[in-house]
């Protein structure tokens, strides 16, 4: 039904008003994930001809926490202040949040600490939107969708996947409730986001899945990655969150940059390899294990998905900036690899469902995941994707990577 004459201008008002806000944060968010991105790679790339920085860990640890404590104020909380802004909107989004994040990220990289780039991005575009929030003294009432928009652009642009970015801010916020009246907003945000992140020359990743003719029993596999998955994420949480209250309870706070960070060095040591610090998407040397190894039908180390994710705990625990997820892909990835031959299934397919199911059980968000599986993978491998997603939300416990996410009232499923 078309709006009356004397609505017309109202109408096209707050339609321009609301084009140039989303517009606005995604074209930022984009530009900051593609400079996020290449300098995430210079400084990977620097730590691999300069293997001695992985020694400063501690001290990057030290830095970031000293940094924080003196002008970031509510920015340590991260993701977690940008979702407590969107449910209830107050003073706003500090922009502070993006160089800080963006600093003790690369940072952290640089030092060979395993932390991921979801965090990161989402933090960055929360604040871009929050600045151009505060910038454009737009009223509060309006906060939440453009918060949202600003989530959607940095998990779109920075892995390539729009659709999956819009849905997971629709998603996260609150589990059993889907924000579908965001979702248009968050649609646009995340997909000019991502176009312009493409446009700054910023590449990503790519893992591909052979195509397959599911059989039925491979649904039954599909699930047991799943479970398996959902296990591997509620240790992963249940790690993150007991290391870091018994780090907390040190005096002075500074001291907590140490156990973590000399833990994460004694134990690389102990593994003689540096193939679990970093994202570990890039290779450090000539057949080096990577996330893009589990994709192939070769041998990697059994235990490959338990030492990433202790180290990522290890590294982010202690202080260090980064985000969970894309470790989180890997620990999925080769849990998968190492179960696709008890279970009989292809090693690339096994691995693709563990990288999408193990970040739907940490994160309660299912629906992304099954999405980002076919943005990633190819629609043909939906329902076995869709099979491993809803198992591993199942299995993944009351926990979350994200403390401010809430559950809907008489939600079906009362973890």
């Amino acid at each position: 039904m078309n709006p009356p004459p004397s609505a017309l201008a109202p109408f096209l008002r707050a339609c321009a008003v609301w084009t140039a806000l989303v517009g606005l944060v995604a074209f930022l968010s984009g530009s900051a994930s593609a400079f996020f991105l290449w300098s995430l790679d210079a400084v990977t790339r620097v730590r691999f001809e300069h293997g001695w920085l992985i020694w400063l860990l501690p001290l990057c640890a030290l830095a970031t926490l000293l940094v924080y404590r003196r002008f970031g104020g509510e920015s340590g909380r991260g993701t977690d202040l940008i979702l407590d802004h969107i449910h209830e909107p107050g003073a706003g989004v500090p922009f502070r949040l993006v160089p800080l994040v963006l600093g003790g990220s690369l940072l952290t990289h640089l030092c060979g600490g395993s932390a991921g780039r979801e965090g990161t991005a989402v933090q960055m575009g929360g604040g871009i939107a929050g600045a151009v929030l505060a910038w454009c003294k737009v009223r509060a009432e309006r906060h939440p969708m453009i918060l949202m928009a600003g989530v959607a652009a940095g998990f779109g642009s920075i892995f390539g996947t729009p659709v999956a970015g819009a849905v997971f801010a629709a998603e996260v916020l609150t589990v059993g409730r889907f924000r579908a009246s965001a979702l248009p907003l968050c649609l646009a945000a995340s997909f000019l986001a991502d176009r312009v992140c493409h446009a700054w020359g910023a590449a990503h990743s790519a893992y591909r899945i052979a195509p397959v003719a599911a059989a039925p029993l491979d649904y039954a596999r599909a699930l047991a990655v799943g479970l398996a998955c959902g296990l591997a994420a509620r240790l992963f949480l249940a790690g993150g969150h007991g290391f870091g209250k018994l780090l907390a309870k040190l005096k002075p706070f500074w001291l907590k940059a140490f156990p973590g960070t000399v833990a994460v060095l004694a134990l690389t040591l102990l593994l003689g390899t540096d193939a679990y610090l970093g994202l570990g998407t890039l290779p450090s040397a000539p057949g080096a294990l990577t996330l893009g190894s589990c994709f192939v039908n070769e041998p990697i180390p059994a235990l490959a998905f338990l030492w990433k994710g202790l180290l990522t705990v290890l590294t982010l625990s202690a202080g260090c900036k980064g985000g969970e997820v894309t470790p989180l892909f890997f620990v999925g990835a080769a849990l998968g690899h190492a179960l696709a031959v008890p279970l009989g299934l292809p090693v690339d397919l096994a691995a693709g469902l563990g990288f999408v199911a193990v970040f739907a059980g940490a994160s309660n968000t299912p629906l992304a995941c099954m999405v980002m599986g076919v943005e990633l993978f190819g629609v043909s491998h939906a329902p076995l994707v869709a099979c491993a997603c809803v198992a591993a939300f199942l299995a993944g416990g009351p926990g979350s990577l994200y403390a401010a996410q809430r559950r809907a009232p008489g939600w079906f499923f009362r973890r």
